[in-house]
């Protein structure tokens, strides 16, 4: 099971719930990885006649057992950043009751949800899930890049080379934690890097 108990934390931290079948007229189902055994457990046949599946394997295989659902539309994308358009599409041409489930990484999840809210859907009905990768989509407070993927704590910032510190603090509009320099004070002193949950 990919599974994951996030220890207790700060309040701008995300809280991810789970997934629930519901009743509406259209479901959207986007998932990265291993989310998509989230979908896998809530799929019915019933929801498979309405739904369009947006899935991003990032190294996972589950596109086969996907399809075997029979749901109405069913995209498989390379990355985030090349499904973003379909994502839009679909939300924009969205009718009022579409049902809204996000599935796996927190990086997916975040990016995902903020282009539903853009898109006129309440944050309290949007589902979500974590399963797979505990991996964070990051900013340097400092540059403002985005890294994508960040395991260890501290990490070097991927655009302006700063030692960063791994922070719980969560922008829900950048769906990205928050990363600040670590040896600001005392250049070159970093401790050695660990995994983020060790």
């Amino acid at each position: 099971m990919s599974k994951f108990e996030f220890p207790p934390s700060i309040k701008s931290r995300p809280v991810w719930g789970t997934l629930e079948a519901r009743q509406g007229p259209a479901h959207l189902f986007i998932s990265d990885a291993e989310g998509a055994e989230a979908i896998l457990d809530v799929a019915t046949p019933e929801i498979m006649k309405t739904a369009h599946i947006i899935y991003i394997p990032k190294g996972a295989d589950f596109a086969d057992q996907l399809r075997a659902l029979n749901p109405a539309q069913f995209y498989e994308g390379p990355s985030y950043a090349a499904s973003v358009q379909r994502i839009r599409k679909t939300l924009e041409d969205a009718k009022m009751g579409l049902q809204v489930y996000l599935s796996g990484t927190e990086g997916l999840m975040g990016q995902a949800q903020n282009e539903a809210m853009q898109a006129g859907i309440e944050f309290n009905a949007i589902q979500t899930e974590h399963r797979g990768s505990t991996a964070r989509r990051m900013q340097c407070v400092h540059c403002k890049g985005i890294t994508e993927d960040v395991e260890t704590d501290p990490f070097v910032c991927s655009h302006c080379g700063l030692n960063l510190f791994v922070r719980d603090h969560y922008s829900r509009r950048l769906a990205a934690y928050q990363g600040v320099c670590i040896d600001a004070e005392d250049p070159g002193n970093v401790p050695e890097p660990k995994g983020i949950y060790e």
